[in-house]
């Protein structure tokens, strides 16, 4: 009994109704379009025959609704209205245009099945209740008028049958209204739903949105990473010397200044991607940018040898921005990780790759205690070096910590044999 009587009580069984109802709401307006039609260009023949005028008019509303249904803006409405009143179960994709035929075909199914499912409820609830409370003094008159149609029906206990009929049959329409609601939203994902193509290119778009804020979370993490890492030093630095020194202190401040505003300018442009908003500009870094970046470090006071090889200008701009990162990177871990330690640093740009080769001591030779936390630098400059196809090595050797790049500067395919 509470589970026949329980469907009374949920407020989804009356938004569902409403759902249904504005469905046969907006059926009216196709039938009455074929009513007005049909008999002004229907021939006398045709129209003396009751059953093709049927099947006629039923053919004319059901091509309008379906012209109707591919209007970007009626998918929309139609999918609003669906997920506001019945839940969530009708996906989000539902109250965007189409953006493929299988969809806008779907969504012309949805749009037919519920102005016919409409049409009946709609009938239902106009007919229904009215004449159960009618039904309600049957037998007290004995008089039940019906679509017209005058019943004689017996009075006294011999007619309570009629009224409660009527309330039975007024408990099967909730029910059917209920289990209408229930069947839409069962065929909600398949028709309003994304299509298997549309999965697809969404999953692409993702994949690729993914990996582009990766490489912005690299951007950030080499950039401003290393800003603060100067920073940090350099300020150090500056209040040891401050007193005997304001020359270095004074150039220490300068690039401390530098840092931090290229660490801003990094961070803003991140941010504003991340916002999905175009940045002004896009800081793009390369080796040409190098000696600035070791001039800095230098004034950090990390003693750094560099020495180049080749012609770095004739490195192409995805390869030099990438191998800038990891010299960047590079550098902070050396300084986060080891302290004020000489540096060894070798490019050589030859015709066919890039070698790279960072060295410097161990922290325990420099005197210090390896910082705690961090393992992402590393990673990075993994990543970095995988997306360009190249290859690196990073480990301890000789009382030294060693990373080596190798980075093709060419696609080569081989031939067969």
């Amino acid at each position: 009994m509470a589970g026949l009587l329980g469907v009374l009580v949920r407020p989804s069984t009356y938004r569902r109704w409403v759902y249904l109802v504005l469905g046969g709401a907006v059926l009216v307006p196709f039938m009455l379009l074929a009513a007005t039609v049909l008999p002004s260009i229907l021939p006398e023949p045709v129209a003396s025959q009751p059953l093709l005028v049927v099947a006629l008019t039923l053919a004319l509303v059901f091509g309008a609704m379906v012209l109707m249904a591919f209007i970007p803006a009626v998918r929309v409405i139609e999918g609003t209205a669906a997920r506001e009143l019945l839940g969530d179960r009708v996906p989000e994709h539902a109250t965007r245009p189409a953006t493929s035929w299988p969809s806008r075909w779907l969504g012309a199914g949805w749009f037919v099945l519920h102005l016919l499912a409409g049409g009946v409820v709609g009938v239902l609830t106009l007919t229904l209740p009215p004449t159960v409370a009618v039904s309600l003094a049957t037998p007290f008159t004995g008089r039940l008028n019906m679509l017209g149609i005058p019943l004689h029906l017996p009075t006294g206990w011999a007619g309570v049958w009629v009224p409660a009929a009527g309330l039975v049959a007024l408990l099967v329409l909730v029910h059917v209204v209920a289990g209408s609601g229930a069947l839409f939203c069962r065929l909600a994902p398949q028709l309003l739903g994304p299509t298997a193509a549309e999965r697809l290119v969404e999953l692409e778009r993702r994949t690729e949105q993914l990996a582009e804020r990766n490489r912005l979370a690299r951007e950030l993490h080499d950039s401003v990473g290393h800003a603060l890492s100067v920073v940090t030093i350099q300020a150090s630095a500056a209040g040891r010397v401050l007193d005997n020194d304001p020359e270095f202190a004074r150039k220490a401040l300068g690039a401390i200044e530098e840092s931090a505003r290229a660490a801003l300018a990094d961070l803003d442009h991140v941010l504003g991607l991340l916002r999905e908003e175009r940045a002004a500009t896009s800081p793009q870094w390369t080796l040409a940018d190098l000696p600035r970046l070791l001039d800095k470090t230098r004034i950090a006071g990390v003693e750094l040898e560099s020495t180049v090889e080749g012609t770095l200008a004739d490195v192409p701009p995805a390869v030099s921005r990438e191998a800038y990162r990891i010299v960047q990177e590079g550098l902070t871990n050396v300084l986060r990780h080891a302290g004020k330690v000489p540096v060894a640093l070798r490019l050589v740009a030859g015709d066919d790759r890039l070698e790279l080769d960072l060295s410097n001591p161990l922290a325990e030779r420099a005197g210090r205690v390896a910082r705690a936390g961090g393992g992402h630098g590393l990673s990075g400059m993994r990543e970095r070096v995988t997306v360009l196809r190249g290859q690196m090595t990073a480990g301890a050797q000789d009382g030294r910590w060693h990373v080596s790049v190798r980075i093709p500067l060419r696609t080569t395919t081989g031939t067969g044999g």
